[in-house]
């Protein structure tokens, strides 16, 4: 290769490419002289560049395709933009920005990122593994693209999930790129708009479904232990009953999570946790009331019953504290439409709609998960309201057009009262001469922690009381100026520190318990930290 050929392939190579800001002595060196402009930017500059551009776009959308676009072309870039300015960017590159880019995926694509299995790989997915160029993979999301975000079955578009995802987990917590693999296993789709759209990119066929279907999965799984022994996998958005299933069946056999039902849990918990020291009632007093019965609630509710049980009480008591309506009503015994996932909580109560519930049972957390708008509407946040001093309202449902209500209707309707959280991200409120700073419980602050740790110490599984410490390290961030603003969740500023210690707190755990694969380390926090991705060149 001569050195015009080797420049030209550098500058063309995201991951080596450094732009403007290769030195002249490299230039020289690597066969970039006349190549580039003659002035050489520092990195810092070359954000500041990055930033300009990204805040002259109209659109959220053409934001969201200029980091995409920035990713590809200089990645050590891109993710030096995201970390120096992750509470302006996280909504471009995740929620809510993320739920357009997977409605209009087929439609904005550039360049591939990760795998696609599809229904016709059956047999063959390790040599779709075999195409993957990097060998030493520690995390792969992987979705089935039936259930993204509130917004339904996307198919192969929601391929944006796992590449965001992955770009998190890099981001927060400091997972090398090249040991992230976004898989979108494209065995079809549900959406009939999908499969007559002439520019959809997926498998346009109705959906695999049953033994088929699960077969699949078992090949990619099994196949991917081979492949990469190392590796945690992460379920995205899968239909609640698959997703449970799938859960069920690997928690105990491979290292695996599911983010929607455990993560989510984890992230609401410690924002329950620190709503304690604003409305100052025990947590382990608290009545919780969730408004969808989906695998979000339910996780939750799961997580919370453990939570229970260590904070001293029976396991009936915590099944007890915690109760669900659908859009049938109060799940209560008596009805025969329930999942195996909602048995737990069905109790012996007469069946009533929200504001009955509210009236009747009288929570002290209301938590929505259903992807449905406008679900806390007036009557209900001032029913929560005349229940209770401080009514906890945590409006969990993505993207921001799909929350259950604004953090402005919560303090309006509470007449300042709520302790609110949300999903996506909401901007301050003034009411009443107070500046409220909504939480945003966002995964994000969970579950590249949980990777991190996880991959740190070659953890064997995740079990709930990783979850829970996870939970538990979270909250104890918050500091009193959060809770005098109002805010139940840190500063996405500090999500790398974050992050870093709920790794270690997650890896003490696995020590611990036995579940680690490695010796720990004399200093567990310095070894994790030593072996985060640093972007800067």
């Amino acid at each position: 290769m001569n050195p015009t050929e080797k420049g030209s392939r550098i500058l063309h190579d995201g991951t080596l490419n450094k732009s403007t800001a290769f030195t002249k002595e490299e230039r020289e060196a690597l066969g970039l002289r006349g190549l580039l402009p003659y002035a050489v930017s520092t990195q810092a500059m070359q954000v500041d560049r990055v930033m300009g551009n990204v805040r002259r776009k109209t659109f959220d959308i053409e934001k969201y395709v200029l980091l995409n676009a920035l990713q590809d072309r200089t990645e050590r870039l891109f993710y030096k933009t995201v970390i120096q300015h992750i509470e302006e960017l996280m909504p471009i590159i995740y929620t809510p920005t993320v739920g357009q880019a997977c409605r209009e995926f087929s439609h904005i694509f550039r360049q591939s990122k990760g795998l696609y299995i599809t229904s016709e790989d059956k047999g063959e997915i390790n040599k779709i593994l075999d195409n993957w160029p990097q060998t030493d993979i520690r995390v792969i999301v992987i979705t089935d693209g039936q259930r993204i975000l509130g917004l339904g079955d996307l198919g192969a578009n929601g391929m944006g999930i796992p590449i965001g995802k992955l770009a998190l987990y890099t981001a927060c917590a400091g997972i090398h790129p090249h040991q992230c693999l976004p898989v979108m296993l494209d065995v079809g789709t549900g959406n009939k708009d999908l499969l007559n759209d002439p520019l959809y990119l997926g498998y346009p066929h109705p959906r695999l479904e049953g033994e088929a279907y699960f077969d699949l999965v078992e090949e990619f799984v099994m196949t991917v232990q081979d492949k990469y022994p190392n590796v945690l996998i992460q379920f995205e958005d899968f239909l609640t009953p698959n997703a449970y299933a799938l859960l069920r069946k690997y928690r105990d056999r491979v290292l695996c999570f599911n983010d929607d039902i455990q993560g989510t849990a984890s992230v609401a918990l410690a924002g329950v946790y620190a709503s304690s020291r604003i409305t100052g009632r025990n947590f382990a007093d608290l009545k919780i009331m969730f408004l969808g019965a989906g695998s979000a609630a339910t996780g939750i509710a799961d997580l919370m019953v453990s939570a229970f049980q260590e904070a001293g009480l029976t396991q009936e008591e915590a099944h007890s504290r915690l109760c669900f309506v659908d859009i049938n009503g109060l799940v209560v015994s008596s009805r025969n439409d329930l999942m195996e996932h909602n048995l737990p909580y069905a109790h012996d109560f007469e069946q009533m709609d929200l504001i009955q519930a509210i009236d009747s049972l009288k929570p002290h957390v209301l938590i929505g998960a259903t992807g449905a708008p406008g679900t806390f509407n007036q009557e209900v946040i001032e029913h929560m309201s005349a229940n209770n001093d401080r009514p906890v309202i945590f409006a969990l449902s993505n993207p921001t057009d799909r929350a259950e209500c604004t953090a402005e209707e919560a303090y309006k309707w509470s007449n300042g009262k709520a302790v609110f959280a949300s999903g996506s991200p909401f901007a301050r409120v003034d009411f009443n001469g107070y500046n409220f700073k909504p939480g945003q419980g966002n995964n994000a602050y969970i579950f590249p922690g949980i990777g991190l740790g996880a991959v740190a110490c070659c953890a064997s599984k995740i079990t709930d009381p990783l979850f829970l410490t996870a939970a538990k390290t979270l909250s104890e961030f918050v500091s009193e100026q959060d809770i005098l603003e109002g805010s139940l969740y840190p500063p996405l500023k500090d999500i790398r520190e974050v992050s870093l210690q709920i790794a270690v707190a997650v890896a003490e755990k696995a020590y611990d318990f036995g579940l680690a694969g490695n010796e720990r380390p004399d200093n567990l926090k310095q070894s994790i930290s030593d072996y985060m991705y640093d972007p800067k060149y």
